[in-house]
Protein backbone atom coordinates (compact mmCIF):
# COMPACT_ATOMS: atom_id res chain seq x y z
CA UNK A 1 0.00 0.00 0.00
CA UNK A 2 2.84 2.56 0.96
CA UNK A 3 4.20 1.53 -2.70
CA UNK A 4 0.73 2.67 -4.48
CA UNK A 5 0.64 6.23 -2.12
CA UNK A 6 4.23 6.74 -2.46
CA UNK A 7 4.34 6.73 -6.73
CA UNK A 8 0.72 8.13 -6.63
CA UNK A 9 2.40 11.58 -4.94
CA UNK A 10 5.16 10.76 -6.81
CA UNK A 11 3.12 11.39 -10.12
CA UNK A 12 1.15 14.16 -8.73
CA UNK A 13 4.74 16.00 -8.26
CA UNK A 14 5.68 14.95 -11.79
CA UNK A 15 2.42 16.38 -13.32
CA UNK A 16 2.80 19.95 -11.18
CA UNK A 17 6.36 19.93 -12.34
CA UNK A 18 5.21 19.71 -15.79
CA UNK A 19 2.44 22.27 -15.63
CA UNK A 20 4.59 24.71 -14.26
CA UNK A 21 7.24 25.02 -16.89
CA UNK A 22 5.09 26.47 -19.71
CA UNK A 23 4.07 29.50 -17.52
CA UNK A 24 7.25 30.07 -16.55
CA UNK A 25 8.28 30.22 -19.96
CA UNK A 26 5.00 32.47 -20.87
CA UNK A 27 6.24 34.61 -17.89
CA UNK A 28 10.01 35.26 -19.06
CA UNK A 29 8.52 35.79 -22.30
CA UNK A 30 6.18 38.40 -21.68
CA UNK A 31 8.75 39.91 -19.57
CA UNK A 32 11.36 39.98 -22.36
CA UNK A 33 8.40 41.66 -25.12
CA UNK A 34 7.64 44.26 -22.10
CA UNK A 35 11.38 44.92 -21.86
CA UNK A 36 11.50 45.06 -25.90
CA UNK A 37 9.06 47.59 -25.78
CA UNK A 38 11.06 49.30 -23.24
CA UNK A 39 13.49 49.79 -25.31
CA UNK A 40 11.64 50.60 -28.08
CA UNK A 41 10.70 53.44 -26.19
CA UNK A 42 13.79 54.82 -25.42
CA UNK A 43 14.90 54.62 -28.93
CA UNK A 44 17.25 52.07 -27.82
CA UNK A 45 17.63 50.46 -31.39
CA UNK A 46 20.87 48.72 -30.44
CA UNK A 47 19.65 46.96 -27.52
CA UNK A 48 16.20 46.21 -29.12
CA UNK A 49 17.59 44.52 -32.23
CA UNK A 50 20.02 42.80 -29.91
CA UNK A 51 16.81 41.24 -28.20
CA UNK A 52 16.80 39.43 -32.09
CA UNK A 53 18.24 36.00 -32.62
CA UNK A 54 21.69 36.94 -35.49
CA UNK A 55 18.60 36.95 -38.29
CA UNK A 56 15.08 36.91 -37.45
CA UNK A 57 11.98 36.58 -39.63
CA UNK A 58 9.68 39.29 -40.08
CA UNK A 59 6.55 39.83 -41.75
CA UNK A 60 5.94 43.19 -41.86
CA UNK A 61 4.16 45.57 -44.68
CA UNK A 62 6.71 48.58 -44.21
CA UNK A 63 9.20 45.74 -45.77
CA UNK A 64 7.22 44.33 -48.68
CA UNK A 65 5.48 40.96 -49.42
CA UNK A 66 6.10 37.31 -47.40
CA UNK A 67 9.34 36.86 -44.69
CA UNK A 68 12.24 38.84 -44.69
CA UNK A 69 15.22 38.26 -43.12
CA UNK A 70 16.12 41.14 -40.80
CA UNK A 71 20.07 41.25 -39.16
CA UNK A 72 20.62 43.40 -36.20
CA UNK A 73 22.14 45.94 -38.07
CA UNK A 74 18.75 46.36 -40.78
CA UNK A 75 16.69 46.58 -37.61
CA UNK A 76 18.71 49.60 -36.17
CA UNK A 77 18.71 50.91 -39.72
CA UNK A 78 15.28 50.56 -40.19
CA UNK A 79 13.86 51.94 -36.49
CA UNK A 80 16.70 54.81 -36.52
CA UNK A 81 15.23 56.02 -40.41
CA UNK A 82 11.50 55.94 -38.91
CA UNK A 83 12.41 57.86 -35.24
CA UNK A 84 14.07 60.50 -37.59
CA UNK A 85 10.76 61.23 -39.21
CA UNK A 86 8.87 60.72 -36.28
CA UNK A 87 11.31 61.74 -33.10
CA UNK A 88 8.53 61.08 -30.51
CA UNK A 89 7.70 57.72 -31.88
CA UNK A 90 5.96 55.37 -28.79
CA UNK A 91 4.22 52.42 -29.03
CA UNK A 92 1.78 52.33 -26.22
CA UNK A 93 0.65 48.53 -25.02
CA UNK A 94 -3.02 47.72 -25.16
CA UNK A 95 -2.68 43.88 -24.43
CA UNK A 96 0.08 41.04 -24.14
CA UNK A 97 -1.57 37.47 -24.93
CA UNK A 98 1.14 35.15 -24.06
CA UNK A 99 0.37 31.79 -26.43
CA UNK A 100 2.23 28.40 -24.91
CA UNK A 101 5.68 28.58 -24.78
CA UNK A 102 7.43 30.47 -27.54
CA UNK A 103 4.45 32.60 -28.84
CA UNK A 104 3.73 36.06 -27.27
CA UNK A 105 0.95 38.56 -28.94
CA UNK A 106 1.00 41.93 -28.45
CA UNK A 107 -1.94 44.30 -29.23
CA UNK A 108 -0.32 47.91 -28.89
CA UNK A 109 -1.03 51.25 -30.61
CA UNK A 110 1.75 53.06 -32.17
CA UNK A 111 2.13 56.83 -32.72
CA UNK A 112 4.10 59.85 -33.61
CA UNK A 113 4.48 63.41 -34.98
CA UNK A 114 6.33 64.55 -38.15
CA UNK A 115 8.45 67.79 -38.34
CA UNK A 116 5.06 69.31 -40.17
CA UNK A 117 3.20 68.49 -36.94
CA UNK A 118 1.65 66.33 -39.23
CA UNK A 119 0.43 62.69 -36.38
CA UNK A 120 -0.15 59.68 -36.99
CA UNK A 121 -1.96 56.53 -34.39
CA UNK A 122 -2.08 53.15 -35.42
CA UNK A 123 -3.42 50.32 -34.14
CA UNK A 124 -0.82 46.82 -34.55
CA UNK A 125 -0.65 43.53 -33.60
CA UNK A 126 2.58 41.47 -33.35
CA UNK A 127 3.32 37.54 -32.94
CA UNK A 128 6.74 37.45 -31.55
CA UNK A 129 8.19 33.98 -31.48
CA UNK A 130 10.86 33.58 -28.58
CA UNK A 131 13.11 30.47 -28.55
CA UNK A 132 16.12 30.36 -26.36
CA UNK A 133 15.38 33.94 -25.05
CA UNK A 134 16.06 35.95 -28.41
CA UNK A 135 12.45 36.74 -30.81
CA UNK A 136 13.28 34.35 -34.18
CA UNK A 137 10.07 35.90 -35.72
CA UNK A 138 8.38 39.08 -35.69
CA UNK A 139 4.85 38.98 -37.58
CA UNK A 140 3.23 42.22 -37.76
CA UNK A 141 -0.03 42.97 -38.52
CA UNK A 142 -1.65 46.58 -39.23
CA UNK A 143 -3.29 48.68 -42.07
CA UNK A 144 -1.31 50.18 -44.15
CA UNK A 145 -3.86 51.62 -46.79
CA UNK A 146 -3.58 54.63 -47.71
CA UNK A 147 -6.99 56.71 -47.45
CA UNK A 148 -5.72 59.45 -49.26
CA UNK A 149 -7.35 60.31 -53.09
Amino acid sequence: MKKVILSFFTLLILIACNNQKPQNMESKNVALVKQYFDHFNKHDWKKMSEMYSPTADFKDPSLGTGIVKQTHAEIVKKYSELSQMFPDLNDKIIQIYPSGENHVIVEFVSSGTAEDDSNFELPICTIFTIENGLITKDFTYYDNFDDTP
